[in-house]
C-alpha cells in the first residue's frame, strides 16, 4: 500500500493510542466507550496526545501561518450569539452582554493541504467521532465558512460565555498560550426542552458552582456537546495567543450558521446564508 492509499486519519492520528486503523476492534471499542463514559457523565472528553508526536510543530506552524486573516473585530454579543437589541423580558441571560475579542479564520480561508483540513473530512475520523458520541454517522456542515474554523485568542482577549449552534463539537489546540486561555464550562445547563435560564444567569452573575476548568494542550482532541453546555475561554496572557481548531458536525445534513451569527464570527456573509434558515431540531435561542 503506497501513502497516498492509507487513509488521512491513519496518517495524522496516533494510532497507537487511538486505532483509527481497526474500526470497531478491541482498541477503538476501548478508546469510545471511554469517551462515551466522560460525555456521559460532564458533556465533554479530552483524548490526550490525539495527533502524532512528529506533527504537532507542522500542525502548530500551519495554523499559525494563517492566524493573521482572522476577523478580529471586537464585538458586544450574549451567550446566545443573538442581536444584542433583541426584545427579551426583564433578568432574561440574554440581555447580559460580554466583549468577544476572540477571532476566526473561516474555512475556506484554510488549504486543503492543513492537516486540520483533511481530518475534519476523513470518513474514518468523522465514524470515529461518531462512535463517540453513539451516533450512526456525523455529517459536515453544509456551511462554507463556520463548518471548519481556526479560533485565534490574542493576548488580553478572550472568549467569553456562550452556547454553540451546533450539537456536537470537537476541537484541538494547535497552540497554546503562554498563560490563562482555559477553557472553562457548565455541563448540560439547559436540555433541548429546557433553556433552564436562572442558572444561566447565576453563572453570568459569577456564581462558580457549576463550573468546570479543563487544562488542554496542543494535539488533544476534545469532544464536547457544545450546544447544551455554557462554556468560555479565559483571558488569554503572555506573547503567544492561543489557536484551535473546531471541527463543526452535525446529526443532520444541510446546517447553515444564521446571518446574523455568521457577521459576527466572520464579518462577512455569503449567497448561502442569505438563502437558507438552519433547520432546527430544538427551539433553543441559538
Amino acid at each position: 500500500m503506497t501513502r497516498s492509499d492509507v487513509p488521512v486519519a491513519d496518517t495524522v492520528v496516533d494510532t497507537g493510542r487511538y486505532p483509527l486503523t481497526d474500526p470497531g476492534g478491541a482498541g477503538w471499542r476501548e478508546a469510545v466507550e471511554g469517551a462515551r463514559r466522560e460525555l456521559s457523565r460532564v458533556g465533554c472528553c479530552v483524548l490526550p496526545d490525539f495527533i502524532r508526536p512528529e506533527l504537532r510543530e507542522t500542525l502548530r506552524e500551519e495554523c499559525a501561518s494563517v492566524a493573521g486573516l482572522a476577523h478580529d473585530r471586537v464585538e458586544t454579543v450574549n451567550a446566545y450569539n443573538i442581536a444584542v437589541d433583541t426584545p427579551l423580558p426583564e433578568g432574561h441571560p440574554g440581555r447580559v452582554t460580554m466583549e468577544r475579542g476572540n477571532a476566526f479564520v473561516a474555512r475556506d480561508q484554510l488549504p486543503a493541504h492543513f492537516l486540520i483540513q483533511r481530518l475534519y473530512g476523513s470518513e474514518r475520523f468523522q465514524r470515529f467521532v461518531a462512535d463517540c458520541f453513539e451516533l450512526p454517522r456525523l455529517h459536515e456542515l453544509a456551511d462554507p465558512l463556520s463548518g471548519l474554523v481556526l479560533n485565534v485568542i490574542a493576548p488580553g482577549q478572550a472568549h467569553p460565555w456562550h452556547f454553540d449552534t451546533n450539537e456536537y463539537t470537537v476541537s484541538m489546540l494547535t497552540q497554546a498560550p503562554e498563560e490563562g486561555g482555559l477553557f472553562e464550562y457548565c455541563p448540560n445547563i439547559r436540555s433541548a426542552e429546557a433553556e433552564n435560564f436562572p442558572d444561566v444567569a447565576a453563572v453570568l452573575a459569577g456564581r462558580r458552582e457549576l463550573v468546570q476548568t479543563l487544562r488542554i494542550r496542543p494535539g488533544d482532541l476534545q469532544l464536547f456537546k457544545g450546544r447544551f453546555s455554557l462554556h468560555q475561554v479565559t483571558p488569554v496572557r503572555g506573547a503567544l495567543a492561543r489557536h484551535s481548531a473546531i471541527f463543526a458536525y452535525s446529526d443532520r445534513p444541510g446546517i447553515i450558521g444564521s446571518a446574523e451569527r455568521t457577521r459576527q464570527l466572520f464579518g462577512r456573509v455569503l449567497p448561502e446564508h442569505l438563502a437558507a434558515e438552519t433547520a432546527r431540531a430544538d427551539q433553543l435561542l441559538d
